[in-house]
């Protein structure tokens, strides 16, 4: 029995793999810039169908936001290890990586990741190699949830969002200046908080000024995280996430304009990880 799981900031899917059918799991997101293993564990731990297996796991394959060096996957990984004892094989890697394996299918490609946050590598078919950094959610993220988030929070409480705008998001919300700052400034997870009012955009995704929005952002996105690379002409460029794949016709507008060919797009990449691992496991 394996163990493949996809984690963002916002939450983790789990498959448990080798019994008569796979099993879908779900917990909170787990980023090792935000976490402890003592968090991690605790919330693992609550999960009836991760603890229901966790003694006959002889894999976990654990694909994170945050997972891009050996001292932040050590934090994971303590967890895991800690979770699923009898396990011979626990490894811990970036959801860029995730991202690569689940839509490259060997094959070079730029691998995309736009969901609550935002990032990007050249897949040669075996590795990923980043050009720029993902610089989170204060400084980058463009395109993703959290950046549009952001904007939009801002301009409702500068009272710049047209007039229906601005009255829809405050009785959605019913937001005050001190409610945000706190949940932006004090609180845990604040990319995840801006990240949650995509709904509210999502909703509303033909309106001239939020298409606009997003037309802006996914651009930036372009020209930060694909055109950097020499061939982005030349491969294809793959997409994982929502909001790759709730705004896929903005997104393919972009690809028009800035000339790059947009190959697969993938809400979750969860459920090629599986095939990618099980193939693997049988070649061996």
């Amino acid at each position: 029995m394996i163990i493949v799981a996809d984690s963002g900031s916002t939450k983790c899917d789990w498959i448990i793999s080798g019994q008569s059918e796979d099993t879908m799991a779900k917990t909170m997101g787990f980023n090792p810039f935000f976490h402890t293993t003592e968090l991690i564990n605790e919330k693992i731990s609550e999960n009836e169908q991760l603890s229901a297996v966790s003694s006959e796991v002889k894999a976990v394959y654990f694909y994170g936001a945050g997972c891009n060096s050996p001292e932040r996957n050590d934090i994971v990984r303590r967890a895991l290890l800690e979770r699923f004892q009898n396990a011979k094989d626990i490894v811990v890697d970036h959801d860029l990586t995730a991202a690569a394996l689940s839509t490259g299918k060997g094959e070079a490609s730029i691998a995309c990741i736009l969901g609550t946050g935002s990032n990007s590598g050249y897949y040669d078919g075996a590795n990923v190699h980043e050009v720029v950094p993902a610089l989170g959610y204060v400084l980058g993220d463009e395109g993703s949830g959290a950046y549009f988030g952001k904007i939009l929070m801002r301009e409702f409480l500068y009272n710049r969002l047209p007039s229906h705008l601005q009255s829809e998001f405050g009785e959605e919300y019913s937001l005050t200046k001190e409610s945000i700052f706190k949940a932006v400034y004090r609180d845990p997870n604040p990319n995840v908080y801006l990240a949650s009012f995509m709904r509210f955009v999502s909703a509303r995704k033909t309106d001239p000024y939020l298409k606009d929005m997003i037309y802006k952002g996914l651009a930036s996105f372009a020209t930060a995280h694909i055109t950097c690379y020499s061939n982005y002409k030349d491969v294809p460029v793959n997409f994982v996430g929502s909001i790759a794949h709730y705004f896929r016709d903005i997104l393919e507008e972009v690809a028009s304009n800035f000339r790059f060919k947009i190959g697969d797009i993938q809400k979750k990449p969860i459920h090629e990880l599986v095939k990618y691992h099980q193939t693997k496991r049988q070649a061996v």
